[in-house]
């Protein structure tokens, strides 16, 4: 229970240890007493002892140091259980010039929520040496002065108390002054220089002299001052003040640059003798920066603002000279008067950040304390809380305030409490100051998750690309932390025989929903999903939810031409015309499909390019082709279409058909109107019929080469054609129009698809052999019941004379016969390929 007690104690042998730590329990106060200026961890007094605990229990029991965010002067030791200076202590600082220097602080108890008063009482020691005001004064003397003149000298201050404060002063030997000491009324005193010879100016104009000031401490410490003394001429008056003390009260909210008082001195000399200025006598700082003194006039105003909490008196120590240098003393007293200018304060020492939302009434949230700087009954401060709120405020001790539960919390009707705390004073007006308060209710798993809407319906478009987000799925759950962290899952499903789990996917974290392939509106156009939320308390708790997924279809498919198809027999595919039709007659209709929907399947059929351009017409929307007008003689037999198919989608897809038309009523027609041609007779028949010959020769032997390879392809396809002619023959229905694949209508067909040109002249001659149209063939149904085969002219002579009167009376055999050969090995390429 002992502390060190330096300074003092040195001169009083025996007592140093005695002095150490006295302390008290009562009321729950314990007081101490230290020597400033300890080194830091330095031992003020064993609290685990005075509060009966054991060292090792204080972290336990939660013991600590609280206070209202001032400079931290003591710490607690937790090996030892003592408490220890936290840093340099001084008491100067701390309390100026007081008699007693006392540090208040209090220790809490968290296990027992309990607060103990710690009083310090902080012992001066002889740690400052007095200081003048100045290094050096200068004092102007009259030659002709009478010995016995008493001349002020600077003071020193010396900011300790007692017996280490300021005790006496020293002058330097010399011949003419010597020094004497006053007491003034406060007990301070005061050094006067006293003239004790006569001066002589022409002797010595100067005299320097060294002030000294000492102090009674162990050891002791002084100071010095230089005194300059100048010898003038007669000035046999000094200043007087008015008053020997001025007194003012001001409030503490003055503003800056009020005049508080003018000080008044006169010199009854006349002159520069009788000039009196004014000057601060004591320059310290807290004077100095608050208050300023006017030289000349001696008003005294307000530079720095007042503040009574600092300080509520300031004895300002004023002096007035003449031009020679006399001088008078006095005094302004300064009381400073409270006024409510300082809110409270609140400092929270203990917090429950959070809370179980099933705890009970009366558990303890937090204990805070309550300060205003103000005296009286702007300082007395009450707490208040609003009413609609669970909690209530209970007082402990002394200014410190607990909050606790008033009634049982709900999580999921408040989850979380703003405490707005009211500290008022009783000032006129008052102040008050609000602190807030957060608590957080903890919560228990007791809640589903709930989806927003109770299905969902979802589209996505086919050919979506692969990881494309569909749609984001939220569930909420009321409760909190993990107990409201929702993972989404799909139930397990198959589509079309493979898993769901290779279509569909969904973040489990947020609930997107992401294709896993590309769908296709063609193989399925919805999905059928049940998506389960769960959250993450213990035990878990989940929800479900139906999802509709519709595919919407793309314009990813090109139409697709039914009809007329391709033939597989080898034939070409042509229509038949007959030149009585009249306008709009139907000569064949394309029929197409597209395997989209909507208006992606939505056809239209429009004429690209025709051999002759106005003689047909296609139906924009049933694709019938008809005659635009009647045929007429010059409107060549063979006739070439070219039909578009599009469809409606964004963009548009299309396909395209040739179509052969023959302008004819029947085969044999078309054969007659062969011989109708007519053909220039020229004197060169025998060199033209023999060219003939020899080309029909070659054209066989060619013809009778693939003869042998095309008989093993036939036979082999013969199976397959019989297939597909069957399946042609539904056709047979369609408008004025079926197949015929007969090799000798074959050869008709070729003729159509080649230009010959012979003339008389072989050199003229011409032959072009186009590439062979592949498409099938449709004839018209009366063509087909004649039954007719491709033969050659009654009216043909059978001459076996001279090849050239054949060659000249029927010219268009020979071009027939030569062309059909031709054809049959263009055919059998075909074939092959």
């Amino acid at each position: 229970m002992a502390a060190p007690y330096p300074s003092v104690c040195n001169r009083l042998v025996g007592l140093c240890f005695l002095l150490g730590a006295l302390w008290e329990i009562g009321a729950e106060q314990i007081r101490y007493t230290v020597p400033e200026e300890l080194e830091e961890g330095s031992a003020v007094g064993n609290i685990a002892k005075d509060l009966g605990l054991e060292p090792r229990k204080l972290a336990e029991r939660g013991v600590r140091i609280v206070s209202r965010g001032k400079t931290q002067l003591f710490a607690l030791n937790p090996l030892s259980g003592s408490l220890v200076t936290a840093g340099r202590i001084d008491r100067e600082e701390l309390c100026d010039r007081s008699a007693k220097c006392v540090a208040n602080l209090e220790i809490l108890l968290e296990d027992k929520v309990k607060i103990f008063g710690i009083e310090v009482e902080i012992i001066d020691i002889n740690d400052n040496s007095p200081s003048f005001g100045t290094e050096q004064r200068e004092i102007k003397v009259v030659e002709i002065e009478n010995p016995g003149t008493r001349f002020p000298l600077p003071e020193a201050f010396d900011p300790d108390i007692g017996v280490n404060s300021l005790q006496g002063y020293q002058l330097s030997s010399n011949a003419h002054f010597s020094l004497d000491m006053q007491s003034g009324a406060d007990g301070i005193k005061y050094p006067e220089l006293v003239l004790e010879r006569a001066l002589d100016r022409e002797e010595e104009a100067v005299h320097h002299l060294v002030l000294t000031a000492y102090d009674g401490g162990d050891p002791i410490r002084s100071s010095t001052a230089r005194i300059h003394i100048t010898l003038m001429d007669t000035n046999d008056n000094a200043p007087v003040f008015s008053q020997p003390e001025y007194h003012v009260n001001v409030q503490e909210n003055l503003p800056v640059g009020t005049q508080l008082l003018t000080i008044k001195a006169t010199d009854p000399d006349e002159g520069s003798n009788g000039e009196v200025t004014y000057s601060f006598r004591k320059a310290r700082d807290k004077v100095a920066q608050l208050f300023q003194l006017n030289a000349v006039s001696g008003d005294i105003t307000v530079l720095g603002d007042l503040d009574y909490e600092e300080s509520g008196f300031y004895n300002i120590d004023v002096e007035a000279h003449d031009g020679p240098g006399l001088r008078a003393r006095s005094k302004v007293l300064v009381t400073v008067l409270d006024v409510n200018d300082n809110a409270p304060e609140v400092t929270v020492t203990s917090l429950t950040s959070s809370i179980q939302e099933t705890s009970s009434p009366g558990t303890v949230i937090a204990l805070f304390n309550v300060h205003d700087s103000d005296s009286g009954e702007n300082g007395l401060v009450t707490c208040s809380i609003p009413d609609n709120l669970p909690f209530r405020l209970e007082k402990t001790y002394g200014n410190y305030y607990r909050l606790l539960i008033h009634s049982t919390l709900d999580r999921e009707e408040v989850s979380e409490y703003d405490i707005m705390v009211t500290a008022t004073d009783q000032g006129t007006p008052p102040l008050s100051t609000e602190v807030h308060l957060s608590l957080q209710v903890m919560d228990i798993n007791d809640n589903p998750p709930t989806f927003t809407h109770a299905t969902y319906s979802a589209y996505i478009p086919e050919n979506n690309p692969r990881g494309a987000s569909i749609l984001c799925m939220t569930a909420q759950d009321p409760d909190s932390g993990e107990n409201a962290q929702v993972t989404y899952s799909l139930t397990e499903d198959t589509i079309q025989g493979a898993p769901l789990s290779s279509y569909i996917s969904i973040n489990s974290n947020t609930g997107v929903l992401y294709a896993l392939r590309s769908f296709d509106y063609e193989q399925f156009q919805d999905l059928q999903l049940l998506v389960i939320a769960r959250d993450g308390g213990n035990p878990p708790l989940s929800s479900n939810v139906s999802l509709s997924l519709f595919v919407l279809d793309q314009n990813d498919n090109t139409p697709e031409i039914l009809y007329p198809t391709f033939p597989t027999d080898g034939s070409t595919g042509v229509e038949l015309t007959p030149r009585s039709a009249e306008p709009g007659y139907l000569v064949t209709k394309v029929v197409a499909v597209d395997r989209d929907s909507g208006q992606n399947a939505w056809l239209s059929y429009r004429l690209l390019k025709a051999s002759e351009p106005g003689l047909f017409t296609v139906g924009l929307h049933t694709g019938e082709v008809c005659t635009a007008r009647a045929l007429v003689d010059r409107d060549a037999l063979k006739q070439s279409l070219v039909v578009s198919v599009q469809d409606h989608g964004q963009p548009p897809l299309s396909a395209t058909v040739t179509l052969t038309i023959a302008v004819a009523d029947s085969i044999p027609d078309v054969l007659a109107d062969l011989n109708s041609i007519s053909t220039p007779t020229d004197a060169d028949h025998p060199a033209l019929t023999l060219y003939l010959v020899v080309a029909v020769s070659v054209v066989s032997c060619v013809f009778l080469a693939f003869v042998i390879v095309l008989l093993a392809l036939r036979l082999r396809r013969w199976h397959t054609a019989r297939l597909l002619q069957t399946a042609h023959s539904g056709l047979a229905g369609l408008p004025a129009s079926h197949f015929m694949g007969v090799d000798g209508v074959q050869a008709f067909l070729q003729t159509y698809s080649h230009e010959v040109s012979l003339t008389a002249d072989s050199g003229k001659s011409h032959l072009i052999f186009p590439q062979p149209n592949y498409a099938d063939t449709l004839i018209s149904q009366e063509s087909c019941a004649k039954s007719e085969p491709l033969l050659i002219p009654q009216d043909l002579p059978q001459s076996q004379g001279d090849p050239s009167h054949l060659q000249v009376r029927y010219p268009q055999f020979y071009k027939y016969i030569l062309y059909r050969e031709t054809s049959n090995i263009v055919n059998a390429f075909s074939l092959i390929r």
